[in-house]
């Protein structure tokens, strides 16, 4: 039979870069000394090469350069005629040793693809990871070449009173004509993609730390002088970061000055340029009125991670960039302790699991799927995905499970000390902690190679006066790995009593190491309920057979309050996939789970307000085959609905105990009461929408918090009407000067789970407001929308074919932004058949495109194959 998807043949990919065939530098770099004459119509940029052979062998150097205008080349003073070969620069060198100067111009205001030089909003600066330096200057361009860097930054005073760069500040100046200048040295070697330079017009938040050993470090945090105010729970969050690294990893920070900039526009979140960290303002700006509690716990999580990478990413790097979870996976699990230390572990961890399967579970289930450490690429600012992060972070965290406390803390002191001032690879991380511990982790390390979601059986068998659980491990195929080996899987295990309720096998480690295994339990006295992957231990799929009423049991009082989440959600799950399979609808049990979580008086609020949200579509839509997103929302909604109707009294008093929530205060409890607010006030306006709209309106106007104000706001937009016009109304009234709180408005929209979103959000997309250059912006519109499954996944695809033109228009400006949208046209195969053919039309649309960027096209081209 003929099918039309034949007809259709993508476009040749370029050839992909492979880990295998890693090659050492010819030429290392110890020193490079840069000049810049700042302007943003024309940069001039000098630079200064000391080279070093790297081995024995003739081999030219090569210098990296993209979009720059040569202007002139020296090699040991004397002139030479430029070759270049593919975009590089080509030097034949005849000696062991040179000094190789060039001087280049570029363009910052014209960069919208915001790596290299860029300007943003007056201000200019840089991003250089990963490929960024080569827009710069020539340089050999990859993070095994580390130099240390002396930096002169010259430029018209008034226009760029400040002026920064890595390391400390040696000299300072007037230049003449309005000008002046800043010298910079870092004393440390460090690879081209940490470098970074900003000037603006900037204000700063200064202050002070001493490091655990008596130094003083000069600390600055430069904004707009409008947005100074909403720089104060950044500079706590980052000496909060200082003295955690400090006592739980020795760590001490190195410099004299450690330095933060915000900026608003911004591919990433944050970038840790060596003492030079550039933000995203969205992750430095942040206040009660403006900026909800998730914002703020955010903004101290990321000024964490950045900071955190000055040993784990900095002083110890990558050698390549297929090692790039070597330094994330590391940092990312380093910020979520520092998180769980600073708040509530169990809803920390709650969180953090819930990204997790929100984005990395559904990427190694489908066409993207990669290990932590890949074997190729086409474009590496792809792989700067969940599975490199939150799947790299949940393996440090294993590993942590595996060797406990003391060990792990041993075998992370040994590799900084072992590799300062390197750039190694994971398995030099690996090594490091087994030489430390003693420990042999090699069918571990499996865990580096393979991809795919492990997925755990488990059954507790209780008969003949014996008790065992019986466990068995599969890891489904992924793209180029259609055979896995048994992976080590770390589960912490404890057995609740049926009848008393209490443990009665105290938690203990459990290490699958085989395909099926069988680990007995002694002196067990009554029938038990199993508890398992306790504080989510292990990145797995647990399938566990279960006793009648068990996991009712285990939702309403499981010891461990993770584990307690845990068992609601799948208790939730059961009963939704079963009605949306064509089954009743049965609500019984999750309502009377719901009910013992919120009539407890030993609960925190804000687990609370976790413990009775219900699975989200996408995460439902991912354990279905051929879903009807549709149905989905239909079957999902009337869950919240019986919810709402069968608890109304429960979450009244719940929700009106919130108001006892101090609008000034960010500690805990205030939080979780928000937290709690917000959940409480969806359930009912989802059993009684005129309910809602009076508790919503009301909320909305009294409201001294972005949590409340937005949470309120959300549920109006949701039911509709009058009121939600007329607060969507003074919501931009209100905050259109503030570019953060504008990107609220923009999501909101996008995210009211409806088929007549889309009509919305194409009129926003022609709002004066949106723009497709700010990377924030487009993700407040096409990413909420595309998130949305019961907007995005209309019957007419018209969502598909919306997306598929914002990601086109994107990649003419700024393929690194334009590519994280191709991955939810990709989940088609999760998608019954009538809307998989669409979102495959879209994709194969996108790759029709002439002069795609290979970001869009690896990913389009993957997701489609």
């Amino acid at each position: 039979m003929f099918d039309a998807r034949d007809a259709f043949a993508a476009p040749a990919a370029p050839a992909p870069t492979l880990r295998e065939d890693y090659r050492a530098p010819d030429w290392l770099v110890p020193d490079i000394a840069l000049g810049f004459d700042l302007d943003p119509a024309r940069t001039v940029v000098r630079a200064r090469l000391s080279v070093t052979r790297n081995g024995e062998h003739d081999r030219p150097l090569r210098l990296e350069g993209e979009e720059l205008e040569l202007l002139s080349l020296t090699v040991d003073g004397e002139r030479r005629e430029p070759v270049l070969e593919d975009g590089r620069l080509v030097v034949a060198l005849g000696g062991a040793e040179a000094v190789v100067e060039t001087e280049v111009a570029i363009c910052p205001e014209k960069n919208s693809q915001l790596m290299g030089l860029y300007a943003s909003g007056g201000i200019l600066c840089t991003q250089c990871e990963a490929e960024g330096f080569r827009r710069i200057t020539y340089f050999p361009d990859r993070p095994d070449v580390l130099s240390r860097y002396r930096v002169r930054l010259t430029a018209d005073k008034a226009r760029y009173p400040v002026l920064l760069a890595n390391g400390n500040p040696v000299e300072q100046g007037e230049a003449g004509e309005g000008r002046h200048f800043a010298v910079w040295e870092d004393p440390f070697p460090k690879p081209c993609y940490l470098f970074a330079v900003v000037a603006g017009d900037l204000a700063c938040n200064a202050d002070r730390f001493r490091t655990m050993s008596g130094r003083e470090v000069a600390l600055g945090i430069w904004v707009r002088e409008a947005d100074l105010p909403k720089t104060a729970l950044a500079m706590q969050a980052l000496k909060d970061s200082m003295a955690w690294d400090e006592r739980t990893y020795g760590r001490e920070y190195d410099l004299d000055r450690f330095n933060i900039v915000a900026v608003s526009d911004f591919n990433f979140g944050a970038m840790e340029n060596k003492g030079l960290n550039i933000f995203n303002t969205r992750y430095v700006l942040a206040d009660p009125e403006t900026a909800t509690d998730a914002d703020i716990d955010a903004v101290a999580a990321v000024v964490a991670h950045e900071y955190f990478h000055n040993w784990s990413g900095n002083r110890v790097t990558c050698r390549d960039w297929f090692q790039l979870s070597l330094k994330e996976g590391l940092t990312v699990f380093r910020d979520q302790s520092f998180s769980e230390d600073m708040g509530s572990p169990a809803v920390q961890r709650i969180d953090q699991v819930r990204t997790l399967r929100a984005a990395q579970f559904p990427e190694d289930a489908g066409p993207l799927a990669h290990p932590i450490r890949p074997d190729s690429y086409l474009e590496i600012a792809n792989f700067y995905t969940a599975t490199v992060y939150n799947k790299g972070a949940e393996v440090i965290r294993m590993m942590r499970t595996l060797l406990g406390p003391e060990r792990y803390r041993k075998g992370t002191d040994l590799y900084f000390q072992r590799h300062d001032g390197q750039a190694v690879t994971c398995e030099d991380f690996v090594k490091a902690m087994e030489d430390a511990s003693g420990v042999d982790l090699s069918q571990f390390r499996l865990w580096y190679s393979q991809a795919g979601t492990p997925t755990v059986r488990a059954r507790l068998d209780q008969s003949g006066g014996r008790t065992a659980l019986h466990l068995d491990q599969s890891v489904p195929p992924t793209p180029g790995q259609p055979a896995k080996q048994p992976m080590v899987v770390p589960l912490k295990v404890a057995l609740i009593g049926a009848a008393s309720g209490r443990e009665i096998s105290p938690e203990r480690l459990v290490v699958l190491r085989e395909e099926r295994q069988v680990e007995p339990f002694a002196n067990v006295t009554e029938p038990a309920f199993l508890s398992i992957n306790r504080q989510f231990s292990a990145p797995v799929i647990v399938v566990a057979e279960r006793k009648a009423g068990e996991i009712e049991a285990l939702a309403e009082s499981d010891t461990d309050a993770f584990a307690r989440y845990e068992a609601g959600q799948e208790l939730m799950q059961r009963d939704l996939l079963a009605a949306i399979g064509g089954g009743e609808l049965r609500t019984e049990a999750v309502v009377t789970a719901v009910a013992a979580t919120l009539r407890s008086n030993a609960l925190d609020p804000a687990f609370k307000a976790d413990a009775i949200a219900l699975p989200g579509e996408s995460l439902l839509i991912e354990k279905l085959d051929a879903a009807d997103p549709a149905r989905v929302h239909t079957v999902r909604e009337a869950m919240r609905r019986a919810i709402g109707v069968g608890l109304k009294d429960d979450l009244s008093r719940a929700y009106m105990g919130t108001s006892r929530a101090d609008p000034s205060s960010l500690s805990g409890e205030a939080k979780g009461l928000r937290r709690l607010r917000g959940a409480t006030l969806g359930l009912l306006a989802a059993a009684d929408a005129g309910l809602g709209r009076t508790l919503a309106a009301r909320q909305y106007a009294s409201a001294r918090t972005m949590t409340e104000r937005q949470a309120a706001l959300m549920v109006l937009a949701m039911l509709g009407g009058e009121e939600a016009e007329a607060a969507l109304a003074d919501f931009y009234g209100r905050y259109e000067s503030d570019p953060l709180v504008i990107d609220k408005w923009f999501a909101v929209q996008a995210s009211v789970p409806a088929e007549e979103t889309l009509d919305r959000v194409e009129v926003l997309g022609r709002h004066p407001a949106f723009t497709l250059a700010n990377p924030n912006r487009l993700r407040a519109l096409a990413g909420s929308f595309a998130g949305t499954p019961a907007a995005f996944h209309r019957a007419d695809g018209r969502g598909y074919d919306w997306q598929a033109e914002i990601i086109v228009a994107a990649d003419k400006l700024n393929p690194q932004t334009a590519a994280r949208f191709v991955a939810p046209l990709g989940r088609w195969r999760k998608i019954e058949p009538g809307r998989a053919a669409k979102m495959r039309a879209a994709l194969e649309r996108i790759l029709r495109e002439p002069g795609l960027s290979k970001d869009v096209l690896e990913l389009a081209g993957k997701s489609l194959g």
